[in-house]
């Protein structure tokens, strides 16, 4: 593993709340904020950082990742959490952080909305399903 592991939407969380510095990054694009939902950190204190590891609609890759994830003022050793639709985006965005430097930089599990289900829902795991705070875009 590149880097410093995967964890649950819930330990995320409570990471989130237990130490100030840690950061929950939404690597997610811009249609899946607005339309699908974001992340509620308000009863924390905290807002999500919300950088796009690939671009919408073309989905190429942000070449410019690493330095807006430097420029957003992260603190130096802070956690860093990273969250995509299903957990995937964010394993990328979790090692690209690590080979720059930052972190440690975690993946957060079934990320926003997890797997499909029999139907092809998304009801299975992820953020939302665990009942954690969030919002519609």
């Amino acid at each position: 593993m590149t880097y410093a592991g995967d964890v649950q939407p819930e330990e995320a969380y409570a990471a989130l709340a237990a130490d100030e510095d840690a950061v929950l990054v939404d690597v997610r694009t811009t249609a899946e904020w607005n339309y699908v939902g974001l992340p509620e950190l308000s009863a924390l204190g905290k807002r999500v950082l919300c950088l796009e590891w690939q671009r919408f609609p073309d989905g190429a890759l942000n070449g410019d990742f690493v330095e807006q994830l430097q420029d957003a003022g992260v603190p130096d050793g802070a956690p860093i959490y990273f969250l995509c639709r299903s957990g995937v985006r964010s394993v990328a965005a979790a090692e690209a952080a690590t080979a720059a430097g930052l972190g440690p930089a975690y993946n957060v599990l079934d990320g926003f909305e997890g797997p499909h289900d029999e139907f092809g829902h998304r009801t299975v795991a992820g953020w939302k399903v665990a009942g954690l705070p969030w919002r519609q875009g």
